[in-house]
């Protein structure tokens, strides 16, 4: 009897709840700009419920591209927090907190209210924590998420990216790519030949081969070697954030050593790559698009897609997703202005 008051009451609490919001957005065109980032959260949120809840299918339609024979959402789940990774500047607790915040079920949840949203990629690290966690989300809770892996061997040898590899392709990965630090790290030191050889590796496996980057140097190396990656990662985000710091050296902003901290700076030059990777006819996937949290997700995402970019991956919370989505699927379906025709 008590359990069955107590699931009355609760009901009876959500009905309040709905129709209080359902009000709320009656009377709002949309989200509104005075209201705190939670109430419009909130807003979102409910919206988003309602989106679903009405819809015979069970996403959001979410704009779709394609790199290779892959159909992709145009907003991709980026895979730093549910590892436990935040750049957090000089906040110590950070990372820790995101850690045990991100439980299995919270990681499955997070994926699964992606998926509703329309998400059907995401973007991870190879590792034996997530190797678990994707094919338990397959196989036990039915999800159907894309998976496109970063490969990140632990020595620059071609033997361990064909281990990775392969691993990769061993868990389901419909792509993989050379993951950002890597990929800075072999242009730094002119060894494009061995970054071509690992991308040709992952070619041999069928599954879409891509190429990450910081540094805008990448690409453009890649480009003048002959390197034909399927798509490229590059970083893109604009000044607009008090923290952003024009000065610094970009291969240090990118490998954090002494004395340089400002990690969320992670495009150091956005107008040269938007006028630079307008010439590259490769599939672009922006990521860091938000300076890692620094910049609001509707000014972030309207800056990448009208400056170039195919494809956004950013890293959400579960309690973003649905906000996230309908921002990107709201400035998707309205007139992007671009100079860059879409390429994927």
């Amino acid at each position: 009897m008590l359990n069955k008051r107590k699931q009355n009451l609760n009901a009876k609490c959500d009905l309040d709840r709905r129709s209080f919001l359902q009000n709320a957005l009656a009377a709002s065109s949309g989200v509104s700009i005075g209201s705190s980032f939670e109430e419009r959260n909130l807003l979102a949120m409910e919206k988003s419920r309602s989106i679903i809840d009405n819809s015979q299918s069970s996403n959001m339609n979410m704009p779709m591209g394609r790199i290779g024979d892959c159909k992709i959402s145009r907003l991709i789940i980026g895979g730093n927090l549910t590892s436990g990774i935040a750049h957090s500047r000089d906040l110590i607790y950070v990372s820790p907190l995101v850690k045990n915040y991100f439980t299995d079920e919270k990681i499955f949840e997070t994926w699964e209210i992606s998926e509703e949203c329309g998400i059907n990629t995401a973007i991870l690290r190879l590792d034996e924590h997530v190797i678990r966690l994707i094919n338990t989300y397959w196989r036990e809770r039915g999800g159907n998420l894309q998976w496109i892996v970063q490969i990140k061997p632990r020595t620059m040898d071609l033997e361990h990216f064909r281990t990775d590899i392969k691993k990769s392709v061993d868990n389901g990965a419909i792509g993989a790519y050379i993951q950002g630090n890597v990929a800075d790290l072999l242009v730094k030191a002119n060894q494009t030949g061995l970054l071509n050889e690992a991308l040709q590796c992952i070619k041999e496996h069928h599954i879409i081969a891509g190429i990450g980057g910081h540094s805008l140097q990448v690409p453009l190396a890649c480009e003048k070697a002959g390197i034909e990656p399927d798509f490229y990662l590059k970083t893109l985000h604009g000044r607009n954030y008090w923290t952003f710091n024009p000065g610094s050296d970009p291969w240090d902003n990118f490998h954090v050593s002494a004395g340089k901290t400002h990690d969320n700076v992670w495009c150091t030059n956005p107008e040269e790559t938007i006028e630079r990777m307008e010439k590259v006819k490769r599939p672009w996937i922006a990521f860091k698009v938000m300076a890692a949290g620094a910049i609001h997700p509707k000014s972030a995402f309207q800056y990448a897609f009208e400056n170039g970019a195919d494809f956004v991956c950013a890293g959400m919370f579960d309690f973003q997703i649905r906000e996230d989505a309908i921002i990107a699927k709201e400035l998707l379906s309205g007139r992007i202005h671009r100079n860059r025709p879409w390429l994927g």
